[in-house]
């Protein structure tokens, strides 16, 4: 069940014109506010928003007290390229990462040479904490009232986190074969994993123990995603290939009104983030769509405690 120190977290991307930056802005403050671990920023593969990114990133880190967390991609990038921007996420203060193969663009194969050679969300693990630790294994403070004196630190850690898959990756090739990677991510050196969408809680239920009869001990959080409509629901079927889960698409097709649809969507996301909690999940991983009132809604009624500055 939740209780006042259920963790929780939310995933932004960046906007995709420039009169939405202010509209995100004032999202991630409304967001910050309501005290998650973390907000995470998605990262278009082969850098389509790379630098976009970066600076909602940046904005995240010089204007909340958030842990921002940055998205990387296999797909489209080689060694050189990820080398170059896990430097610059880290140059700028970022110290939390997802790393994620990642989907081929509309058009692109696996076959096809834009995949690039990082082949494994693990091997992205590894690059990433390898990176750091050329880029700076250490760090040094300067010493108050002893010139030019100073105490040499190790660097803080990156954070990796990966994604997890419920009901399996749409691309295995066996029915264990993403339990198989989650080990590699693990063994790659990964912290904690974030699921894909899922809309029962038994999905996330029994991924869980399958997870940890395998060997799976990381942390394991379940991504939920308030769907407000029908079309949102289609959408998210489409990209995931979730089965269709036949009582939210009912309820959302017979409801005529936006708000009663925005209803429905709150009720089930806050329904299923209950039951999660219930059966021993360690926190709320909410899809916000960029969006502040709806996910913050969510947890409300799932009953997770908030810094009480979100209410304002």
């Amino acid at each position: 069940m939740a209780t006042s120190a259920t963790p929780f977290s939310f995933e932004l991307y960046p906007p995709r014109t420039p009169a939405r930056t202010a509209a995100l802005e004032e999202t991630i403050r409304r967001l910050a506010a309501a005290g998650p671990d973390f907000l995470s920023v998605t990262y278009g593969a082969g850098g389509s928003t790379g630098g976009a990114s970066l600076r909602v990133l940046r904005w995240i880190r010089e204007n909340t007290d958030v842990e921002p967390l940055a998205h990387l991609t296999c797909v489209g990038n080689d060694y050189a390229t990820a080398s170059a921007l896990i430097r610059e996420f880290l140059d700028a203060g970022i110290l939390s990462f997802l790393a994620i193969r990642g989907d081929p663009p509309a058009g692109k194969d696996e076959d096809d040479a834009f995949l690039g050679d990082l082949r494994t969300s693990a091997e992205l693990v590894q690059l990433i904490h390898r990176v750091q630790a050329e880029r700076a294994p250490y760090g040094e403070t300067t010493i108050p009232g002893v010139p030019e004196a100073v105490r040499v630190d190790r660097a803080p850690r990156a954070r990796t986190l990966v994604a997890a898959f419920p009901n399996g990756h749409p691309r295995s090739r066996h029915p264990l074969e993403h339990l198989d990677a989650l080990l590699a991510k693990q063994a790659a050196g990964a912290e904690a994993a974030i699921t894909q969408l899922f809309f029962h809680a038994d999905d996330y239920l029994r991924f869980v123990d399958r997870a940890r009869a395998a060997g799976v001990t990381i942390p394991i959080l379940p991504g939920i995603m308030p769907v407000t409509s029908p079309a949102k629901l289609a959408r998210m079927l489409e990209l995931t290939g979730e089965p269709l889960p036949s009582e939210l698409s009912i309820a959302l097709e017979v409801e005529p009104t936006p708000e009663g649809r925005r209803e429905i969507g709150i009720a089930y996301a806050a329904d299923l983030a209950r039951a999660v909690l219930a059966g021993g999940a360690p926190g709320i991983h909410l899809y916000a769509f960029n969006e502040h009132e709806t996910v913050l809604a969510v947890l409300r009624e799932a009953g997770v405690a908030l810094r009480e500055t979100a209410a304002s």
